[in-house]
């Protein structure tokens, strides 16, 4: 079966996009969550990023090299001109732009750091999936490769940091549900099978907010980092504050 879109109400985010470093050729802006990159004509009615610098800015050549998922906060790139948007494209295509991710996830590793190289692909529907979009370690999917490193580890929660090598869709929760480390607040790749089939039917309600902890996967883009004129361009995003405050609302086992 193929889900449709949402139409349910959705959750309005409480935060602005801000920008945390101005570049001559581009923005990086802080994403909160509940934002898209840029529009989607089927969900008309949730704010976007790119729409919302335009209107600020003046600026109509903005424009988005790479994508966060709309739940997911961090650091979103924005070229502010044609040329710079070619140059991103091509650091992009070459996988020269580095991306670190903050996670907090169910469980506890008895690991500290691990690199996960395990192919990713459709899971398929039957069985216990009825997600159509859900990926999985399968034998003939793409080559996948994430580091990751513990960063925290409180009470049933542990704090890690992710380093995509590759770009699959939907890699660091696929790669986190596989080692049985499921992100807080997913609802494709937590430990809720049906919080997804859910919310496409009913909308982020409260009860299914309690059910999954968070109104939204914790998922942050920290830091990203690339080559630009000559040097190392490095650019870090704290912790968005509802994570921050989840975090720190967990009970500390030491």
């Amino acid at each position: 079966m193929t889900l449709p879109v949402s139409r349910a109400p959705l959750l309005p985010p409480t935060e602005k996009p801000r920008v945390v470093v101005e570049h001559p050729d581009f923005y990086v802006v802080h994403k909160p969550a509940l934002w898209l990159t840029h529009p989607v004509r089927a969900r008309v009615d949730v704010p976007d990023v790119l729409a919302f610098m335009r209107a600020e800015t003046g600026e109509r050549d903005l424009a988005p090299p790479h994508r966060l998922d709309r739940e997911t906060s961090g650091a979103q790139l924005l070229s502010r001109d044609p040329d710079a948007a070619r140059r991103f494209f091509t650091l992009f295509k070459e996988h020269i732009v580095g991306k670190t991710y903050l996670a907090v996830v169910h469980g506890a590793p008895e690991w500290d750091r691990r690199t996960l190289d395990a192919p990713l692909g459709d899971l398929g529907l039957g069985g216990a999936n009825r997600v159509a979009i859900r990926q999985a370690v399968v034998p003939n999917g793409r080559p996948a490769v994430t580091d990751f490193r513990v960063v925290g580890r409180r009470a049933g929660f542990t704090l890690i940091e992710a380093y995509p090598r590759s770009g699959r869709l939907h890699q660091i929760r696929a790669h986190l549900a596989h080692l049985g480390l499921p992100m807080v607040g997913d609802k494709i790749y937590g430990r809720d099978p049906q919080a997804f089939l859910d919310f496409m039917e009913t909308g982020q309600t409260p009860e299914l907010t309690a059910r999954l902890l968070l109104p939204r996967q914790a998922l942050h883009a920290a830091r990203i980092a690339f080559p630009w004129a000559g040097t190392q361009f490095v650019a870090e995003v704290p912790l968005a504050p509802d994570l921050q405050a989840f975090w720190d609302g967990v009970p500390d086992p030491g």
